[in-house]
Formats: structure tokens, C-alpha cells, sequence
């Protein structure tokens, strides 16, 4: 009923979460989620469920997991499951520790996980000489902006004297992670404002305290969306970068999520945000300088 309720409105952005799927999403946006810390892919051919990343110190990788090891089963349990049901399993309520039966090299071992917090690597840096710093956000969750902070205080120590930020195929994530984030690199004004159906507008302003000071050039592509569009509209309209790439996704609306009385919710679309210079994107998407 729910679902279908949202559906009338033929709004692509606005939908309905079950209780699990909420679960997700809260999990999503905090960056930061209850479990082993591995990511695994299913071969659709043989149903091998593989292990194809680790989160860095996460309990997996702290236990032996390694990178390629199949998994053949979890507490006993033979994965010939879907990987969401998988990952269920392995973050059950309550459940301190799980273990993974892995194959590796033709053998085949158990192995006790302990299941921790783990935090959602979205932002990845290094040098890609000796004056070019290059940071890379996948996505902007409760954890960007001080992953970012981490990232560009090391590439200012390894002497960067130029800065690369990506956020191609970067989806876009929270309004309030993204400005914290800007507010990092942008000189005193506007980030970003927002207008409901009423017109009633809400301004997100940047202090000015540390603002960059070094050529920047910011990555984009078509699928570059929402809050990343944020940050690349904020940067073209004070003029402390260069965008290089193709034209943005174009979603220059703002999204609330309503909880329902059961656990489920709904995210529905509240508003329209507007770059500094006053530019609403939604359907158009922002053209690079290069």
C-alpha cells in the first residue's frame, strides 16, 4: 500500500523502505555499518561467492580474510543463497561473532570473525607525483567530510601543490556532508540554498577560514549527481577550480526521509537547491570548463 502510494506520485526520487531496507539506508548515509567488513560477488555462472575487497584494519581482514578467498559457507551454512540473504546471515541481531568457511589455494579453512563497527572507506588519496595530490569521494555520508580532512592534511604534508579531486560516478549522498566537506577548501560565502514549494529558503554559507590556496581541478561525468553536483557548482561559481570532464547527472533536488510508526519510511522530495550564482540544475546538469 505504501509503496504504491509513493509510486503514484511518478516522482523517481521519492520511494518507500520496508524496515530491513531503511536499515540499509540509515546504514548507508552514515557510513559506518555492524559487521565483518568484506564486500563479496556472486559468479552467475557457477554461484562461487568470492571476497573482492576488505575493509582496511576491518575484523575480516584482521581474521585472515584475504582478497579471492571463496567463500563456501557461513556458521555452517552453505552459500548457495543471494548475497543480500548472505550478508543477512552474517549480521544477524545480536551476533558477536560469525564464521566463515573459506577456500583458498585448495584449502579449505574456518574462520572466526568478530563482527565490529566499521566505518565506510568513501574517500581515497595519494600523490600521483611529487606535487599533484589526488583524492577521490565515492560518496558523501555522515563520514566524508573528516576522511577528506584526514586526506588532505597527509597530501598537504607530502608538499601538494596541486589537488585533484574525483568525483565521477560519485551518486551524490547527504547536503549536510557535502557542505562540511566544502567548507574545507571554499573561501567565505555561499555553499549552496535550498526552496521548498513555498519558497521558503534555507541558506548553507561556507566561513572562509581555510580556503584553498592551490590549484584545483575537479573530475566529473554523467554520473556524477546530487550532493556532487553541489560540490562542483560551488567550486565553478567562486571560481577556485576547474572542472574537467562531461556534463553532470542533473538532480537538483533535495530529498527528506519521513519514519513511519512501524520502522519502515518514506524519502519523499522536499525541495530544489540552487548553486551559489542561483543555478538550479535539475534536468540539465552542470557543463565543465574542459
Amino acid at each position: 500500500m505504501y509503496s504504491g502510494l509513493v509510486a503514484s506520485l511518478q516522482d523517481p526520487y521519492s520511494s518507500y523502505y520496508s524496515e530491513d531496507a531503511y536499515k540499509l539506508l540509515q546504514e548507508s548515509t552514515q557510513g559506518a555499518y555492524t559487521g565483518v567488513g568484506l564486500t563479496m560477488s556472486k559468479d552467475p555462472d557457477s554461484g562461487v561467492v568470492s571476497v573482492v575487497d576488505l575493509a582496511e584494519g576491518g575484523p575480516a581482514e584482521q581474521a585472515g580474510i584475504q582478497k579471492g578467498d571463496i567463500l563456501t559457507a557461513v556458521d555452517g551454512n552453505i552459500t548457495e543463497k543471494e548475497l543480500s540473504e548472505i550478508s543477512t546471515i552474517i549480521r544477524e541481531d545480536n551476533k558477536k561473532q560469525v564464521v566463515l568457511t573459506v577456500e583458498r589455494d585448495g584449502t579449505t579453512a574456518d574462520i572466526t570473525v568478530s563482527l565490529e563497527k566499521v566505518e565506510v572507506t568513501v574517500v581515497k588519496s595519494r600523490m600521483l607525483d611529487d606535487s599533484l595530490g589526488y583524492i577521490q569521494i565515492t560518496e558523501f555520508t555522515d563520514g566524508t567530510s573528516e576522511q577528506f580532512k584526514k586526506a588532505y592534511s597527509e597530501l598537504n604534508e607530502q608538499g601538494m601543490k596541486g589537488l585533484l579531486v574525483d568525483l565521477r560516478e560519485n551518486p551524490g549522498g547527504l547536503l549536510t556532508a557535502v557542505c562540511d566537506t566544502l567548507e574545507q577548501i571554499l573561501p567565505k560565502g555561499m555553499i549552496v540554498y535550498t526552496e521548498d514549494k513555498s519558497g521558503h529558503r534555507t541558506e548553507h554559507t561556507c566561513k572562509g577560514k581555510t580556503p584553498i590556496d592551490i590549484p584545483l581541478v575537479v573530475l566529473v561525468n554523467e554520473n556524477s549527481a546530487s550532493a556532487a553536483e553541489i560540490f562542483s557548482g560551488a567550486v565553478k561559481d567562486h571560481g577556485v577550480g576547474t572542472l574537467v570532464g562531461t556534463t553532470t547527472f542533473g538532480k537538483g533536488i533535495v530529498q527528506q526521509t519521513f519514519s513511519l510508526g512501524d520502522g519502515s519510511a518514506v524519502k519523499l522530495t522536499t525541495s530544489r537547491y540552487y548553486t551559489p550564482n542561483g543555478v538550479n540544475i535539475q534536468g540539465t546538469g552542470i557543463t565543465p570548463d574542459v
